[in-house]
């Protein structure tokens, strides 16, 4: 796990709700605190769903909802003159994306391995925090694989010119 600061949060802002960067990653869990505390539940409605709609194939293999269907909805309650006191958004790595990152990697582990590789952003205090996580099935004392995942979110931060610090 690495925890890292955002330094540019009204830019990294505009990228998370305004473009698609976010939108490969499910999003497990979130709230949005205004006036109310907005909670989202990530768990995906199937059943809200037929197989006509262009969402379709996007979550039909998938416990939670990729956050491109909820960014819209994000957006209209965080946009306006006032900054929100609070969010925190749970992201996490698609089936396929999942498997694609354990086959980069080159590693032992399969997907029966990994239940999850997580991205949590948390505002709050004026200050954006990102850290990440990896669940895992089994205890194991090998953290090559959390350390690897730390390097390709601070790749992908980087790529996106998303600049951060490290945290101490």
């Amino acid at each position: 796990m690495t925890a890292l600061a955002i330094l540019n949060i009204k830019e990294f802002m505009h990228i998370l709700l305004r473009t698609d960067t976010f939108d490969s990653f499910l999003l497990a869990e979130g709230s949005i605190t205004t006036y109310i505390t907005f909670v989202l539940d990530g768990h995906c409605h199937r059943d809200f769903f037929s197989p006509e709609d262009e969402a379709y194939e996007k979550i039909i293999e998938e416990e939670h909802i990729p956050f491109s269907l909820v960014r819209p909805a994000c957006f209209e309650l965080i946009k306006g003159k006032r900054t929100p006191s609070s969010f925190k958004f749970v992201f996490q790595l698609s089936r396929e994306n999942l498997a694609r990152t354990l086959a980069s990697l080159d590693h032992s582990l399969s997907m029966g391995d990994v239940s999850g590789m997580y991205l949590n952003l948390i505002y709050q205090n004026q200050q954006l925090t990102c850290t990440t996580g990896v669940s895992r099935r089994t205890f194991s004392m090998d953290k090559s694989l959390e350390h690897a995942w730390d390097e390709m979110i601070k790749r992908f931060l980087k790529n996106h010119k998303i600049p951060f610090e490290p945290l101490v």
